[in-house]
């Protein structure tokens, strides 16, 4: 992982922060070259207007005359030129050559006609060329085209030498590379320790996930408590993912133990009885009818369970379809009602329920909906005592119609309550059943858009509300 994100930030940031500064450097050096450059220039060139301003005072009697006094004046300048150690001072002809210099010598070896050509092809008479001499040294000539008449004289040179000018921008691309450097070693620096940053704990992140896939469960990262902190957030879901499977585990292990509990119970029941009808060879023998009778329930109690079972799991999945259509929810309930009548009064139980006159139109799945009011009346008689009260209400608000299922049992303590409808919890006060039966009932409620409210006081007993929306034509 760390190679990886470190890989992907060397190709991506910091190629990006190497190329934005190579740029950078890059338009620096070329504007302050450039900047260098044109200050020589410009100085070459003041020199040219000052030569050529003097060169108005020439006069004569007639234009030939003048002619020879520009020329001569011209080459006065030349000889008697002060910044011979800065400039090479040059008078050229028409064809570009030399014809005096401030040197004495015909300046074989450092002169280019570049200078010329461009002064002659330009409106303002000015040239310029930077080049190499043929000793290696770097150097700028300017050429002015001489505005007036001057005998031979066509065109002023000026040369020097770029030797400073090149130890300046030495300089300055030795200090321009130090910054560039340091700015590079900055960025790496800063960036390989935002990436440890989120390296570090994204490798303890993947080992503690590693360790959870493993089984280790109990296991928990370290928490800041910074709410605006990424990765510790991801922390706390990582601690919440552990909590939540541990706790899936813990019921897992709970359901798997009561689910074996309840099967072996009835299941032992049967075995018990088959070997004594086996022993039995009168079907008249009032022993002999009282075992298929137990045999027949307790079967039925564990198609029932199995029944159950299958259910949750194809709601889970979604392989359940309902097939829900317009019905009378008095009618379903009543039905539900008057089969669960015989247990409640088997069990000592006494039932309260009025049928409402008028019919309630709900959209529901039929068997479902019986599957919902017989698992809640199944609860309450379970959780009842004998002389106890079991109450079905019946009533239709305005958008929602209402069923309410009361008893007087046990009642669920209150750490139990919130988590009654969760699958395989079992609660310190159940009796024998699987342990997904409110969740089973959660479930269908929650497909047929409808809802489940439980209330309980412990010692005083329950109330089950079921919401359904009302159904409409429309």
């Amino acid at each position: 992982m760390r190679s990886g994100i470190t890989r992907r930030w060397l190709r991506g940031n910091l190629l990006i922060t190497v190329l934005v500064v190579l740029l950078a450097e890059a338009m620096f050096l070329y504007s302050y070259t450039r900047s260098y450059y044109g200050s020589v220039q410009q100085i070459m060139y003041r020199r040219f207007s000052s030569v050529t301003g003097q060169l108005k005072m020439y006069t004569g009697d007639t234009a030939q005359s003048a002619a020879v006094s520009r020329s001569l004046a011209l080459r006065r300048m030349v000889e008697q030129f002060a910044d011979k150690d800065k400039y090479e001072f040059m008078l050229l002809d028409s064809y570009g050559s030399v014809i005096a210099s401030s040197s004495g010598t015909d300046a074989e070896g450092i002169v280019s006609s570049r200078d010329f050509e461009q002064a002659l092809g330009a409106p303002d008479g000015l040239g310029v060329a930077v080049y190499r001499t043929q000793s290696g040294e770097m150097v700028m000539a300017a050429c002015s085209l001489v505005p007036y008449d001057a005998e031979d004289v066509a065109a002023l040179r000026l040369v020097t030498s770029l030797a400073l000018v090149e130890r300046q921008v030495k300089n300055a691309v030795i200090v321009s590379v130090f910054i560039a450097v340091a700015i590079l070693l900055f960025t790496v620096m800063s960036g390989l320790y935002f990436v440890r940053g989120i390296v570090v704990p994204l490798g303890q992140v993947e080992r503690t996930a590693a360790g959870i896939a493993r089984g280790e469960l109990d296991v928990r990262l370290p928490l800041t408590g910074d709410p605006h902190d990424e990765v510790d957030r991801l922390r706390g879901t990582i601690n919440q993912m552990a909590e939540g499977l541990e706790e899936t585990e813990k019921m897992k292990n709970e359901f798997i133990s009561s689910v074996s509990h309840e099967l072996r119970t009835p299941l032992t029941s049967i075995r018990g009885w088959v070997e004594t009808l086996m022993t039995l060879d009168d079907p008249t023998d009032e022993n002999y009818r009282k075992g298929l009778e137990i045999i027949n329930n307790e079967t039925g109690r564990l198609n029932n369970m199995v029944e159950e079972l299958l259910d949750f799991s194809r709601l889970q999945n979604g392989r359940i379809r309902m097939e829900c259509r317009p019905l009378d929810l008095v009618a379903e309930l009543t039905d539900a009602v008057l089969f669960c009548e015989a247990r409640i009064r088997q069990e000592g139980l006494l039932l309260h329920y009025t049928e409402p006159e008028e019919m309630i139109p709900v959209y529901a799945d039929p068997d479902r909906l019986r599957q919902v009011f017989i698992n809640i009346l199944d609860n309450a008689i379970k959780y009842s005592a004998p002389g106890g009260h079991i109450t079905v209400k019946l009533w239709a608000g305005e958008y929602k119609a209402f069923v309410e299922i009361i008893d007087q049992g046990r009642g669920i303590p209150p750490e139990d309550l919130e988590n009654v409808k969760t699958k395989f919890y079992k609660g310190s006060n159940s009796v024998r059943g699987s342990g997904i039966g409110l969740a089973l009932v959660d479930s269908i409620m929650t497909a047929l858009d409808g809802t489940l409210d439980i209330k309980s006081t412990l010692g005083r007993g329950t109330v089950v509300t079921l919401g359904l929306p009302l159904y409409h034509k429309a």
